[in-house]
């Protein structure tokens, strides 16, 4: 695991959001410091995706405190936290497939060439394609074509992708939305080890994910989130995937359901 400073990048503090009679986040506090993976775990209905969208501006928290590098942020659209650093891929990639590999990392980004005298301006593809080609070079992402269509590539290349195209903004956190979802092993591992170059160069990311094997396998802390509700904090190196499952269903060791083999399906899948 790599080092990570004593200061979080991004954190919230005492953080509510209501939806009429509905309470989806209750006084929650999160935080996750640069060259740190947080695993963001909870049953269906916890509350994960509202505090994903409260973090990526969204969402505006009805209650609570918005820190972005120690300093009170007022972050009330995701331009406002993409401006800070904050990047999230959702689990439908919004890739867009007819394109190539550097059309969509540079979507709504496109970098124009001037041509003579400022007129006849034109799509400066080669500077595109060159900063694709040494992004995707720096966190070990092969592809056969920079110019491939996205829709031809496998499903571990388009989750890469995606993940790329959100640090062409100077990304220092990335929010992934259940990142190997629908992954075949091989993959998975793909996937997880583009993660772990995030951590390797300093980003602060926080991963949601309804797979333990994989949180286990990736990150440094578990955030469990129950009922809206911080259920606790946990260090990877201290705790088990039977405890994870206690804090997410509310009963010690993922037995409080009364079928006695709920802990162990908990485990493995039915924790998004």
């Amino acid at each position: 695991m790599t080092a990570t400073t004593s200061e979080p990048l991004l954190a919230l503090h005492g953080v509510t959001k209501r939806f009429g009679a509905v309470q989806a986040l209750a006084g929650v506090d999160f935080d996750v410091r640069a060259g740190e993976v947080v695993g963001l775990v909870g049953d269906n209905g916890a509350g994960k995706s509202t505090l994903v969208k409260v973090m990526s501006g969204i969402y505006r928290a009805d209650e609570g405190e918005y820190r972005f590098e120690g300093e009170v942020r007022h972050v009330t659209a995701p331009s406002d936290a993409t401006a800070l650093g904050v990047a999230t891929v959702y689990q439908d990639l919004a890739l867009c497939d007819n394109l190539d590999v550097v059309a969509n990392l540079f979507v709504g980004r496109e970098e124009i060439s001037g041509g003579v005298g400022g007129a006849l301006r034109s799509l400066d593809e080669a500077s595109m394609e060159k900063q694709a080609a040494e992004l995707l070079q720096t966190l070990t992402v092969r592809l056969p074509s920079v110019r491939q269509e996205v829709g031809t590539l496998s499903g571990g290349q388009r989750q890469s992708v995606a993940i790329a195209r959100s640090l062409i903004g100077e990304a220092k956190v990335v929010l992934l939305d259940e990142p190997t979802a629908a992954l075949g092993v091989a993959q998975t591992e793909q996937v997880l080890a583009l993660i772990r170059r995030l951590r390797e160069q300093g980003l602060g990311v926080v991963v949601i994910s309804h797979n333990l094997a994989n949180v286990f396998d990736v990150v440094d802390r578990i955030f469990v989130l129950r009922l809206g509700r911080k259920a606790g904090v946990y260090e990877v190196a201290e705790t088990s995937q039977e405890e994870i499952v206690g804090a997410i269903t509310g009963a010690e060791f993922g037995r409080g359901n009364g079928s006695g083999g709920g802990g162990e399906q908990a485990t493995g899948e039915a924790t998004r």
